[in-house]
């Protein structure tokens, strides 16, 4: 992958995206082959794979800014209470990887004093590496990226993912209502959807059942392309975010009116 960093980048983000890039070598090293996996006490799958990729980004990111938090997926924490804190995804979509298809990605934020400034993903297999920092934009490949202009449910590609919280909830004859509406209904999930939805690609993403390791680093991409990134109820992103609604802001403000039963 070979492209420029704009003029204007700080060094945390250049850093961010060289560890996020190292982790990709490692994870494309053993996509398809053989490696070992074992289930962390909250049932999910976690591989030495992870743990090698956490482990390199841990490394560069605190050899640059040892000062700074580190907030993993896989590894102990570090100076959580720093004003400068990573949040870090190694692989994810771990299912996916495991299961040897190609949905899977590379997550690093950094969130300073609680809001976050700088995001990158990194989908492997893709080729696709997207980056993002506060008031610069989103950037996929060296391209910039802006979020579509649908405005109407009617016309709208909507993308949903891990529902099974919203199914149990209130909100889930609210989504029924607008996947009926909806132009075009899929599930493209993970970190794909989120790259499809700063391009302009696809107008929304709904999701539940994430953590914020999960989206930190898509959320400030959306933000940056122009888009909204709140929870299912509206509200901004908290290190206890569950899920996400994202969009343009009319058809956010227009998703939103319309999903109202969800809870956390």
């Amino acid at each position: 992958m070979s492209f420029s960093l704009p003029e204007n980048t700080s060094k945390e983000l250049s850093i961010a995206v060289d560890a996020s890039i190292a982790a990709a070598e490692i994870s494309k090293k053993y996509f398809n082959g053989s490696f070992e996996i074992s289930i962390k006490e909250d049932m999910t799958p976690v591989t030495q794979v992870d743990v090698e990729c956490e482990q390199a980004i841990k490394e560069i990111l605190l050899s640059e800014f040892p000062e700074h938090g580190f907030f993993g997926e896989e590894t102990p924490q570090e100076n959580k209470e720093a004003d400068f804190l990573w949040l870090v995804d190694p692989i994810d979509g771990t299912k996916s990887f495991i299961r040897g298809y190609p949905f899977f990605s590379t997550q690093i934020a950094l969130m300073y004093k609680g809001r976050i400034i700088l995001g990158v993903s990194n989908g492997t297999m893709f080729n696709e590496l997207i980056y993002a920092e506060l008031n610069k934009g989103a950037w996929l490949n060296g391209e910039r990226l802006n979020v579509s202009k649908s405005h109407n449910i009617s016309s709208a590609s909507i993308s949903t993912g891990n529902l099974k919280s919203l199914a149990q909830s209130d909100g889930w004859q609210d989504l029924g209502k607008i996947i009926s509406r909806a132009d075009r209904i899929r599930g493209y999930g993970d970190f794909y959807h989120y790259h499809l939805l700063a391009a302009g690609k696809i107008d929304a993403v709904i999701e539940s059942d994430v953590n914020i390791l999960d989206i930190a680093a898509l959320s400030i991409i959306i933000k940056e392309a122009g888009g909204v990134f709140t929870d299912l109820n509206g509200e901004q992103l908290t290190l206890d975010t569950l899920s996400v609604m994202a969009a343009n802001s009319v058809l956010h403000a227009k998703l939103k009116n319309r999903l109202k039963g969800y809870v956390k």
